[in-house]
């Protein structure tokens, strides 16, 4: 199947990122919007998503949204702030799913696609501390909506510690806190671990290798 061209995926009609602009002016979370890399086009190019959706124009006219004081990160065409693209980051890391965003404790959320379950375009969220994901029942569009809201701090209540807004201030965006004991493991907690920040790559293939392990030994 051929793919398709610049022009067929910016969509000048409908562009979404008027509708990305009124959710976030009406928006419960702090939200910072990065301005759009000069990679954009290309970002655009191969995630083969059109501008008519959320997704790509997350993708083609920001370069990232960083939302409740950067805790949650949505992937764009990369900024000085949030280096991976959407497309760069999924290179080698996207069978069968599509990562778009992650959080400052190493959780990472993806859209299924069919790999981690039969309903596929819907959001899977990697917790930090659990090794298996789990289905968020809802797409990539009522999910950015909903990272807006106050319901985000109850998704995440359990993995905040007190001061958590004051850690996370010198975190940058390709970087998640990493803690020891594990948070999967029993010895593992927020409050309790070990913690300091490592890139997000090194939290994910770290992961990625440590279960390719545990499926080895159980064979």
């Amino acid at each position: 199947m051929a793919k398709r061209t610049l022009e067929q995926l910016i969509n000048r009609d409908e562009p979404a990122i008027t509708l990305i602009q009124d959710w976030i002016g009406a928006a419960e979370n702090q939200c910072d919007v990065l301005p759009p890399s000069n990679e954009n086009e290309e970002v655009l190019l191969e995630i083969q998503v059109t501008t008519r959706s959320p997704l790509g124009a997350l993708a083609y006219e920001t370069g990232g949204v960083m939302i409740d004081h950067g805790w949650l990160r949505f992937l764009g065409s990369g900024h000085p702030k949030l280096r991976r693209t959407l497309s760069e980051w999924n290179r080698g890391r996207n069978s069968g799913l599509c990562l778009v965003a992650d959080d400052a404790v190493g959780g990472f959320f993806a859209i299924n696609g069919g790999t981690l379950g039969e309903d596929i375009g819907n959001i899977y969220y990697w917790p930090p501390d659990r090794l298996e994901w789990e289905p968020l029942d809802f797409g990539f569009t009522d999910f950015f909506c909903w990272s807006l809201t106050s319901e985000l701090a109850g998704f995440y209540d359990g993995l905040r510690w007190p001061n958590w807004k004051l850690d996370i201030q010198d975190l940058h965006g390709d970087q998640c806190f990493c803690f020891f004991p594990f948070l999967w493991t029993k010895e593992g907690s927020v409050t309790g671990s070990l913690r300091r920040a490592i890139p997000v790559a090194e939290t994910f293939d770290l992961k990625v290798d440590i279960i390719q392990q545990l499926q080895q030994g159980e064979k």
